[in-house]
């Protein structure tokens, strides 16, 4: 049950998210409100850790392979990406293609085993649920 509070939670808060840097890179411009963005999204991630604490150490980083360690530039990517997307589209269609484009990188992703997880064998309903997804999205798009 936590797990589904805190994927609405995050959902809620990426769409509001790209919302808000939509309005900010009008004024600012792209590149500069993906750096807002990240640098205000480091800076609550830190107040929080210090806060509240958190499991793990820092020595421990050393364990992590370096290709993991570059998950913040996607970050950058992620806001550029939506932030141009919805002065394009706008918000509902720059949402359903983005969920459209995680559940497709999703399936790659178990399919193959990237980042050294367990393969997992796509089914009929999970390629329906995605097809029906994108017929959707295709809908919104008329």
């Amino acid at each position: 049950m936590k797990g589904l509070v805190f994927a609405i939670l995050g959902g809620g808060f990426i769409t509001l998210q790209g919302v808000a840097n939509s309005r900010i890179s009008q004024d600012v411009g792209t590149w500069q409100t993906a750096t807002i963005t990240q640098l205000t999204g480091f800076l609550m991630a830190f107040l929080i850790l210090v806060v509240a604490g958190g499991r793990g150490s820092w020595q421990e980083l050393k364990k992590v392979q370096p290709l993991y360690l570059i998950g913040g530039t996607f970050g950058a990517i992620v806001v550029f990406s939506n932030v141009t997307a919805i002065h394009f589209i706008g918000v509902t269609l720059t949402v359903s293609a983005m969920l459209i484009a995680q559940l497709g990188m999703t399936v790659m992703i178990d399919r193959n085993g990237w980042f050294n997880l367990k393969k997992q064998k796509i089914k009929l309903p999970q390629l329906l649920g995605i097809t029906m997804m994108v017929a959707g999205v295709m809908i919104l798009g008329m």
